[in-house]
Formats: structure tokens, C-alpha cells, sequence
């Protein structure tokens, strides 16, 4: 409401204001047609900034036949991996910003909090299963990021592979049902790093690249685990201001056996990309990968068959992780700007509507980018990633899955000072208290700098 206002001040059509408010909050199902003649939406255009490059040319497929069906204009950039928020702020500058761009949850919404329209009457709120998961303002007024994906990650798995190994006379794990905490995994990667020849790989695990392309795996991911476990034991919820870093010791732990059970020498790790790891694991030259429902596309039509693709959660070595499942959430929230003209507001709002409710949308969501979505509008639309279905059995199994804790770590800064000094230690050129030390005292500090 306040950015419509003063959205009407500045282009000094006050007269609109009403019109503009009401507009964007009724932009469903009645006024907004999904041919695009719709009042302010005919006159409109999108241009939306992708976060996701794995599904650039989806997305870009997706906006040519609305564009087609429509006759609206829909311009589709996506950032490159890594690259987002710099990539954000550049556009934003311009005069033909991105009217739909996304943020990673609250802390990312409190930079972009200027630029975020009501959402609270779109379409896509309307159809949120649960619509507690939308990004609100502080008093909760405002619907101001709606999220539209939901994503897991753990360790991904070669089955072939891992039952070669099971029957393997040299292995000591010998199902699936027993690979189930760290000291299992540790055993199995261990027993495979050693045997690599006769199983035909290069490693247990993929290379730990950090290039920008891959380092978030481990920086952000990886550390999601103890901070999880951490927030959980202190009852922490939403953005501390300090943390303890109680369970650092198994962070160390699971990133030692990354490192050293890898189809790559630790010392080369600092040029290693995602396209890598995603090779290492297409290929069949290692078991293990930890990654995402998201890399499906980069790892799916070569040497792994879809049959043999699984997902085990990424243990650390906690007391009763026999329990512990796939970590699943988002940080994929649809915010259409505010500092756009109301046409185009307008347009993105209906745009949004067609992507979730069209046969269109709906199959390339779902099939295309192999997306499983909060919306109510996809029953008969279910993904068929071989890891979503993986994801949705783990959920189904009882598991209790590791929620998205990294959506409120305090800065890209902090996670850069963590990502250093991993690669620092695995490099050999420095130690482990470095990145205790950029975990927690690099917290506190960059919490204090975005917070008074």
C-alpha cells in the first residue's frame, strides 16, 4: 500500500491512487483474464530476473508462449549462479527495472522491503496451501513475498553403485536401511574411497568446488546443518543476534569426509565448478553428491539412470540423526516491485496467475523445471524428478526434516568469510579455528552491521 502511494505521488497521479491500490490487491480471477485484456494489464509488460539458472531456458520457453497466447510482453534474464544480488542491484538502477524479482526470505526482504508491492489479493496468495509461509511486513499487514517453490537437499546417491558396494566381500554396510547416521556414511565412503578401482569411480564424493558456481553447497548449505541443530537445542527462533557454534565439531566432521573421499585432491578444489560436480555424478565417477531436487536437469540423460537416483539426508553425527530427514524449505519468494508503473505491476500479477493455473504453466513448473510447488492449483501435476519423488518419500517416511535455517544468516558477507576459510583449510593453508572463527565471531559482527 505504501509503495503504491507513493508510487502515485511521485508520477503525480494521486487521483489513481485508489485505482492502484485496489488493482493490484483484486488482480485474480474475475478482472484478470488470462488473455491479457484486462485493463492496466493490456498496456502492461514483465520482466521478470530469474534466481534460477538451472531452469533459464524453461523460464524463457514459458514467457514466449504467454507472450504468444496473450500478447503481453514477458522478458525473462536470469542472473548467473552466484551472482543474484549483485545482479539485482544492477537492474533495480535502471529505468526498465525487473518487475518481478525474488528474495530469499525475511533478511533478503529487509533489503528489498522499499521495493516490495501487497500481494495480499493476487492470485498467487490465493492459492497458497499455506499461506503462513508468505514473507509479510513487520506488522503483518502485507503479504510482500510469496513463495513458489519447495526445494530439498541432501547427499544425492548413484543406487547402482551404493548395491554394487553392498555386495562388495570388502564392505561392511550391506543395505540401504543401515546407512542411516554419520558413522555409517563415513564407513561406507571410507571403504569406497579405498576400493575406487573396483568400483569403477574416481571418488566417493564429487569435487567440493569452490568456484562461485559451487561454493554455496558449502558455505550455505552445509552450514544450514549446524545452525539447524543449534536453533533446535537453544529453542532459537527467527534471526539471533550471536550464535555458539555448539555443533562445529560435526560440521568438520562431514566437510573432512567431503574433502578427503573425493574424486579430487583437496589442494585443487579452489578452481573445481558445479558443472563439475555435476559431470562426476552424470558420469558414474562417484556415489555421492550432495545437492538439490534443482540439479535433476544438470545430472539427468547420461550414465545414471532416473531409477537410480536417491536422496539421503546429510548426517553430521548427532545423537538420534537415525530420525533426521532430507532438509527441505524455500528461498524462492515471487516480489513484484512496487517502484514499477501499475500496468506493469498489473501485468506480472496476472502473469503470475497464468504460470500457476494454466495447463501451460502448470506442466512446465512441474514437468519442465521439475518443481514442487505450496499452490493448490497442481494435483494433477506432479512432478516427476526421481529426487522430488525422493524428497516426498523421505517426508511420507515419518523423517523429520532439517528446515531452512540459512535464510536468516546475517549477510552474503558472512557466508563468503565462512566459504574462505573452508577453502583455506582444505587448501592446507589454514586451520579449522579460522572458520570457527568466521562462523561465529563473523556472525555477531555482520548481524551488528546490518542492525545497530
Amino acid at each position: 500500500m505504501k509503495n503504491l502511494k507513493s508510487l502515485a505521488r511521485t508520477g503525480g497521479i494521486a487521483a489513481v491512487t485508489a485505482l492502484a491500490i485496489g488493482s493490484l490487491a483484486a488482480c485474480s480471477s474475475s478482472d484478470n483474464s488470462t488473455d491479457g485484456s484486462s485493463g492496466a494489464a493490456a498496456d502492461g509488460s514483465v520482466y521478470y530476473l530469474n534466481f534460477k539458472p538451472e531452469v533459464a531456458d524453461q523460464w524463457t520457453a514459458l514467457a514466449k508462449e504467454y507472450t504468444s497466447e496473450t500478447g503481453v510482453p514477458v522478458t525473462v534474464e536470469t542472473a548467473a549462479s552466484g551472482t543474484y544480488e549483485t545482479t539485482l542491484k544492477s537492474e533495480m538502477g535502471k529505468s526498465d527495472a525487473p518487475t518481478l524479482f525474488q528474495v530469499n526470505g525475511p533478511v533478503g526482504l529487509a533489503t528489498w522491503k522499499d521495493y516490495a508491492a501487497d500481494l495480499s489479493g493476487t492470485a498467487a496468495y490465493s492459492h497458497l496451501v499455506d499461506q503462513s509461509m508468505a514473507l509479510t511486513s513487520d506488522d503483518g499487514s502485507q503479504v510482500l513475498g510469496i513463495p513458489y517453490v519447495i526445494e530439498t537437499y541432501g547427499i544425492i546417491y548413484n543406487k547402482a553403485l551404493l548395491d554394487e558396494y553392498f555386495a562388495a566381500d570388502w564392505s561392511t554396510v550391506k543395505s540401504i536401511d543401515d546407512l542411516d547416521n554419520f558413522a555409517a556414511l563415513k564407513t561406507v565412503a571410507d571403504e569406497i574411497q579405498a576400493n575406487k578401482d573396483a568400483l569403477g569411480v574416481d571418488g566417493a564424493f564429487t569435487s567440493a568446488g569452490f568456484d562461485s558456481s559451487s561454493d554455496w553447497r558449502f558455505k550455505t548449505h552445509l552450514a544450514n546443518l549446524p545452525l539447524y541443530y543449534e536453533f533446535k537445542a537453544d529453542g532459537v527462533t527467527g534471526q539471533p543476534a550471536t550464535i555458539t557454534g555448539e555443533y562445529l565439531p560435526n560440521y568438520k566432521q562431514i566437510f573432512d569426509l567431503y574433502i578427503t573421499d573425493s574424486t579430487t585432491a583437496p589442494t585443487l578444489l579452489s578452481g573445481k565448478t558445479i558443472d563439475d560436480a555435476n559431470s562426476e555424478f552424470a558420469l558414474a565417477k562417484a556415489v555421492f553428491y550432495q545437492n538439490g531436487t534443482w540439479a535433476y536437469g544438470d545430472i539427468s540423460g547420461q550414465s545414471v539412470a532416473d531409477d537410480d537416483m536417491g536422496m539421503l539426508p546429510i548426517y553430521i553425527g548427532v545423537d538420534g540423526e537415525e530420525n533426521q530427514g532430507l532438509t527441505t524449505g524455500s528461498e524462492n519468494y515471487w516480489v513484484i516491485n512496487s517502484q514499477a508503473s501499475e500496468a506493469d505491476q498489473q501485468a506480472t500479477a496476472d502473469f503470475l496467475e497464468w504460470v500457476i493455473t494454466s495447463d501451460a504453466g502448470r506442466s512446465a513448473i512441474a514437468d519442465d523445471m521439475g518443481f514442487t510447488t505450496p499452490f493448490d492449483t497442481f494435483g494433477d501435476y506432479q512432478s516427476t524428478n526421481p529426487l522430488t519423488i525422493a524428497a516426498n518419500e523421505s517426508l511420507a517416511s515419518g523423517k523429520t526434516p532439517v528446515s531452512w535455517n540459512f535464510t536468516v544468516m546475517p549477510s552474503e558477507e558472512w557466508k563468503n568469510g565462512v566459504g574462505n576459510a573452508l577453502l583455506a583449510y582444505a587448501q592446507g593453508t589454514g586451520d579449522w579455528s579460522a572458520v570457527e572463527t568466521a562462523f561465529v565471531d563473523g556472525w555477531a559482527s555482520e548481524y551488528t552491521l546490518a542492525n545497530g
